[in-house]
């Protein structure tokens, strides 16, 4: 097949697909061989293919918080580690300050050579990666998601470009040495490992599959197609952005920080800046964004506004201007607290962006993380609520929203695997924002425990409900409690650690979205 200047119009969709099918593969491959139930249960991983500069080419439909920061994490491997990069080589990192999300969500990325060149200085023709969220990595509570951390230490176990295996070997001694000395070790390295090494698996198909394009169809050719295949993501997003006008947002949050934001179009080349000039300095607390997070629910919402079937890629970013002021709750410096910069405050950042273009009203803004665990056991995971209302129509009931893509774990798996019964689980009706297109409801959640843990919530819309437009109702603001045992019931704020007991009974009540248009 003859590389030309110009992209062939049926071999860019095969690429297309070729490429987003690797990612695919690697998915399977990781949810078919983890052991933990945050990664084969839930699915709260993510898996993507990258050019030889680390710029993101193809993704599975995963995790956007996690898709969209990937490429950073891979570039500044490559800026760190440049010519030392050996095939057999796999690298773990989850610096948050450094492409990476927060300290739970864990990457793995592999280098790919190409199989007749692999003599000393070959450069990797392609990079895989996959990010899966570690059931815990250490930090001041089991789960590793504190709802009042203030540092990044109290998080857990930072690794940047941690070598994993070398040339082959996997470095378990050096790996088991790092998840135990520190001042808030992990609480499961085996399951670490474990997950990690499926991570491994997972990146290993990647690097076949794309050796076996190769083979099949030239470098030159699989290349070439590559930077069509963002050119193309570029002129769908610049498409979109044709048909948008200036504006802005101000979005407050739950504990008095504001996300200020102001969209530019500029109709003659076909570009937006979007600027977060007046948002929030850094906060001590760790609803802190870390820059690739920010970026990462820019490029979710200007992807969701294009109409055609492309892989989320970097060709989606050069269409937009990003301004992020330094030391701002949205880019904020070590060591800066940021494990729900992630999980709530992207929600945050994609609302305010729908608000500002008046394309969408509020989803329930929060991902509701609940954690619960002790020495033996560790738990993680995310709560659906209300999606907003747009122009044509209504909110959907009781579904993650936005930045989050994961499932909820089974029932029976949940209650076989943990001490803890699923009381009830259903529509919180009502909920959602009254208007001409009403929001989604959000849902009740009621978690028994039998046995003695410490348990957390991390949330927002506790305190400001989530916006309606254009006249419409707010979606209702959700609820944390416990049922204690002896009849007695306590209220939670957006965040919390309470001590349960056997017979006490979690109770969360997810946000619902807003309405859009006046009756």
């Amino acid at each position: 097949m003859n590389t030309t200047s110009q992209p062939d119009p049926v071999r860019l969709e095969i690429f297309k697909n070729l490429y987003q099918f690797i990612a695919e593969q690697m998915g399977i491959v990781l949810q078919n061989t983890a052991t933990s139930v945050n990664i084969k249960e839930r699915l709260d991983f993510s898996c993507a293919i990258f050019d030889t500069s680390g710029l993101l080419v193809a993704n599975a439909p995963h995790i956007p918080v996690h898709l969209g920061s990937m490429s950073e994490s891979v570039r500044c491997l490559i800026n760190d580690k440049g010519n030392t990069i050996k095939p057999g080589n796999v690298y773990l990192s989850n610096n948050p300050y450094n492409g990476g999300t927060h300290l739970p969500d864990v990457t793995a990325i592999t280098p790919v050579f190409l199989n007749a060149n692999l003599k000393n200085g070959a450069t990797p023709i392609f990079y895989v990666a996959s990010r899966g969220h570690q059931a815990d990595i250490g930090g001041i509570t089991p789960g590793s998601m504190p709802p009042n951390s203030t540092t990044i230490e109290e998080e857990g176990i930072l690794f940047d470009n941690f070598l994993l295996v070398e040339q082959g070997n996997f470095q378990e001694t050096q790996l088991r040495e790092a998840l135990a000395n520190h001042r808030y070790p992990a609480r499961n390295p085996d399951q670490n490992i474990a997950d990690l090494k499926a991570q491994i698996a997972a990146n290993e198909r990647g690097v076949q599959e794309l050796q076996k394009m190769v083979s099949q169809y030239s470098l030159e050719t699989v290349q070439a197609y590559m930077q069509f295949v963002q050119n193309n993501a570029e002129e769908a997003v610049r498409r979109a952005i044709d048909v948008l006008k200036d504006g802005a947002f101000t979005y407050h949050m739950d504990d008095d920080a504001v996300i200020k934001v102001t969209v530019t179009i500029n109709k003659e080349n076909r570009s937006a800046v979007i600027d977060f000039t007046g948002t929030s300095q850094q906060l001590n607390t760790n609803f802190n964004a870390p820059k690739a997070v920010t970026q990462a629910a820019v490029l979710y919402v200007f992807r969701t506004l294009v109409d055609d079937s492309i892989p989320l890629n970097a060709g989606c970013l050069n269409p937009l201007k990003i301004i992020i002021p330094e030391s701002s709750m949205l880019n904020p410096v070590y060591p800066a607290a940021v494990v729900a910069g992630n999980v709530e405050t992207s929600q945050t950042i994609v609302d305010a962006l729908y608000g500002a273009l008046g394309v969408m009203a509020a989803s329930q803004g929060t991902m509701n993380n609940f954690t619960f665990g002790n020495a033996r056991y560790q738990y993680y995971e995310t709560i659906c609520g209300g999606s907003g209302a747009g122009a044509d129509f209504d909110g959907t009931d009781a579904v993650h929203t936005h930045m989050t893509n994961s499932r909820l774990t089974d029932p029976e798996v949940l209650e076989t695997r943990y001490p803890v019964m699923v009381e009830s689980f259903g529509i919180r009706f009502d909920s959602g924002g009254k208007g001409k297109h009403s929001g989604g409801n959000g849902v009740i959640r009621k978690i028994k425990f039998l046995e003695p843990m410490t348990a957390n919530i991390l949330s927002s819309h506790r305190i400001i409900p989530t916006f309606g437009l254009k006249g419409a109702e707010n979606g209702q603001l959700g609820r944390n409690s416990i049922q204690r045992s002896n009849g007695n019931k306590e209220n939670l704020g957006s965040t919390g650690t309470v001590e349960m007991q056997p017979g006490d009974i979690f109770i969360i009540e997810t946000p619902g979205g807003g309405g859009f248009s006046k009756m």
